[in-house]
């Protein structure tokens, strides 16, 4: 019995759903969950649906084939049907910071993540240790001003090389090319701190701790050409007062991008979040 995920959206208009669960009855398929959203000020319809296939004689690639021609092109949908037995595959780049790589590299062999990590890239050496500790392949790419064409050449080829689905900037400390946007559009994820941009710089938080904020919190988002714009998947705050120091600050912080970009990665691994007119639509 194979499982699949569907995403749907399109224009809103009536029969959408009657459509979609009528075509799953025909192909023998048993709805597990479904959930809609309609934005009406956009008139769009979105949709997420899980099922499973109970005839293996019927393929998910007919099927595919099937829906296309027919429910998708009479209702104009954009649309997505993933098999959930096949993991996304996820590459990590990082820098120098580490909590963020600890932290999704725990998850994963713990097993609470549903993706396989073939590799991780940095544009430094510091980290591999953990990529080691971990067994997973480190792959050394410098990036600089002067190498930007070399430095994404090589980037894209091991994205390649690894057939990776989706990106995750685990503290990688570069602007990501134009070029490896538009490959991977929607699918590199980042996380920053949600000071940006009142608090830009390279010490956002003692800039913060100046100027007495009572939260702080952190932002998990899409990366688009604009710098730290891309459509926000998951965020959350802490409180913070007189009584805290720049160093509290800083592990409060911490403590939240990792909570916070560990939510954005099992809400894309798990096909909840869709996008449109720059933000996102997230069944939880």
């Amino acid at each position: 019995m194979q499982k699949i995920t569907l995403l749907i959206h399109c224009k809103d208009q009536k029969g959408i759903i009657a459509a979609v669960t009528n075509f799953l009855v025909k192909v023998e398929g048993n709805i597990i969950y479904l959930d809609q959203h309609v934005d009406v000020e956009q008139n769009v319809f979105f949709m997420r649906l899980e099922g499973e296939l109970t005839n293996p004689l019927i393929s998910v690639a007919s099927i595919k084939a099937d829906f296309e021609q027919t429910i998708a092109h009479n209702f104009k949908m954009s649309w997505d049907l993933y098999n959930k037995e096949i993991k996304p595959k996820m590459a990590l780049f990082v820098s120098k910071y580490n909590h963020c790589l600890y932290d999704i590299l725990g998850r994963y062999s713990a097993g609470e993540l549903n993706v396989e990590i073939p590799m991780i890239i940095s544009n430094h050496l510091d980290l591999k240790p953990i990529a080691d500790q971990f067994n997973i392949p480190f792959h050394h790419v410098p990036f600089t001003k002067d190498n930007k064409i070399e430095g994404e050449q090589q980037q894209i080829e091991l994205l390649k090389k690894y057939e990776i689905n989706f990106i995750v900037l685990a503290r990688y400390m570069q602007i990501i090319t134009p070029r490896l946007i538009s490959l991977y559009e929607n699918k590199i994820i980042n996380i920053h701190h949600s000071f940006l941009p009142a608090f830009p710089g390279a010490k956002p938080y003692h800039s913060a701790f100046k100027r007495g904020v009572k939260i702080i919190g952190a932002t998990s988002h899409y990366v688009t050409e604009e710098l730290d714009e891309g459509p926000i998947i998951e965020q959350d705050i802490a409180r913070v007062s007189h009584i805290n120091s720049v160093e509290d600050f800083i592990m409060k912080g911490r403590d939240l991008e990792r909570l916070v970009l560990a939510r954005a990665i099992k809400l894309h691994a798990d096909r909840k979040v869709m996008v449109y007119s720059n933000k996102t639509v997230v069944f939880y």
